[in-house]
């Protein structure tokens, strides 16, 4: 495996002193998960501070560590390269990856569904090139310098997810990763406490395109009511190249159909005037939606679409958001890693789809603002539309859609997911298909691992 980093590299990115010469394979910032041959990136951050790990790194076969200080517990012969500051030091490394890189660089944001459509496209370009991508959901102030420094020297491809919930944040980390496309899968409510509106939402959103490089992308939702004005921030900043996709006619890329599978969906497409068919191990309409936005981001840096599109029947849901299993009897949706009003009106479509009986459980939509109430009250229409036949609810904001349920539909209600768990698994009979959704906080993924383990 070729070195990711030399000491002689490292420390001209950082101007930082390398004590011992080094070369490392990867990087890391996790002593548990440290590979041998990884460089050790000691972090300080809020509760925990990665220089007090530094000897379990190099037990694990570290093969540097960047640190802000001498450790006092690490062995006397470990390579160190010593900067001021850990977070810079690994900001200046991301930096320099980008420079020494010549991958086609994409970056994703958006409301709902960046994750998924940084997966499908960590698919899409890897059937086309070496391709790295963003870890888990590494897209806040340190994932990405962590994952941008992580890039291979050899990649032809650099997927990378950009997140945010305040002005200012993508805006920081996008000239890191300068992309040639960026990619807004959807504006919708999310982070209203921080923003006070979709329109501050979708300004804030794209910031993104303040790093394209010159003749760069922006590949836009077709639709969404805010798209024109995403479409007005990209041109206020020169932006040439505008790509819509979705089921709007006149869009770059253009669902044309999309038939459910027992497996996933089948789709046909137009992208950039020609057809196109690709299939997914992933149900619903929205996951075609984001495979159509990965595709034509393919084509905005010049891949292989109909390679790419080939590539995606491997594409199957991911854990936290659409994943599914069986058990005892019931099928379970596993949807408990976020949610917003929109991600969660897409969720409620799946289940509508659904045979036997439908059973959503749902937690919290956090981080909405003043209006948070209301705009769970405003679910009770897409309950109706999938005719969903029980509503199991926990947290103070749901307890506003709980009066709008009619008796018929009311499972059960408490005041947290723990409380709520015991009525879910009473209620449940065999043919049953589970919803389970909610933000992270609302901690809905308790009664996924509870189901998980429900015998028959």
């Amino acid at each position: 495996m070729s070195a990711l980093w030399t000491a002689a590299e490292a420390v001209a990115a950082t101007l930082g002193r390398a004590t011992h010469s080094f070369a490392a394979t990867g990087l890391s910032i996790d002593s548990r998960t440290l590979k041998a041959g990884d460089l050790y990136v000691a972090l300080k951050g809020e509760h925990h501070d990665g220089h007090n790990f530094l000897a379990a790194a190099f037990a694990a076969k570290a093969a540097a560590a960047l640190v802000a200080r001498p450790p006092k517990d690490a062995p006397a012969e470990a390579p160190l390269l010593i900067v001021a500051d850990t977070l810079r030091g690994l900001e200046d490394l991301a930096r320099a990856a980008r420079a020494r890189s010549s991958a086609k660089i994409v970056a994703i944001t958006g409301s709902a569904g960046k994750t998924t459509t940084k997966e499908m496209l960590r698919l899409a370009c890897g059937a086309l090139g070496p391709t790295h991508a963003s870890g888990a959901s590494f897209n806040n102030h340190w994932g990405v310098p962590f994952s941008l420094a992580s890039l291979p020297r050899e990649a032809a491809y650099g997927v990378f997810e950009i997140g945010m919930n305040h002005f200012g944040e993508i805006r920081a980390l996008v000239c890191f990763v300068r992309p040639h496309a960026a990619l807004i899968t959807a504006i919708a409510p999310a982070h209203l406490e921080f923003f006070g509106s979709c329109e501050a939402i979708a300004d804030a959103k794209s910031e993104i395109f303040e790093g394209l490089v010159p003749g760069g992308a922006a590949v836009l939702p077709a639709g969404n009511p805010y798209t024109e004005r995403l479409a007005a921030r990209a041109k206020q900043l020169g932006v040439a190249r505008l790509l819509r996709f979705g089921e709007t006619q006149g869009s770059e890329a253009r669902l044309l159909s999309c038939e459910e599978t027992g497996e996933g969906v089948r789709a046909k497409a137009d992208i950039l005037g020609k057809p196109v068919e690709f299939r997914l191990g992933a149900q619903g309409r929205h996951n075609a939606v984001n495979a159509l936005g990965a595709l034509l981001t393919v084509a905005a840096v010049e891949g292989d679409v109909l390679n790419a599109a080939a590539a995606l029947r491997e594409f199957s849901a991911l854990k936290g958001r659409g994943a599914r299993f069986t058990a005892g009897g019931i099928e379970v949706i596993d949807e408990s890693y976020n949610a917003n009003p929109a991600s969660m009106a897409a969720a409620l479509a799946l289940l509508g789809a659904a045979k036997g009986r439908r059973i959503a459980v749902l937690g919290d939509m956090l981080e909405l603002g003043e209006g948070g109430a209301a705009l769970h009250a405003g679910l009770a229409p897409a309950l109706e539309a999938a005719r969903v036949d029980l509503v199991f609810l926990s947290g103070p904001l749901m307890a506003a859609l709980w009066e709008k349920l009619p008796a018929s539909r009311r499972g059960a209600y408490a005041a947290n997911s723990a409380e709520l768990a015991p009525s879910v698994a009473a209620a449940l009979q065999e043919g049953d298909t589970v919803l389970i959704k909610g933000s992270h906080g609302s901690r809905m993924a308790a009664i996924v691992e509870l189901l998980r383990g429900r015998k028959g």
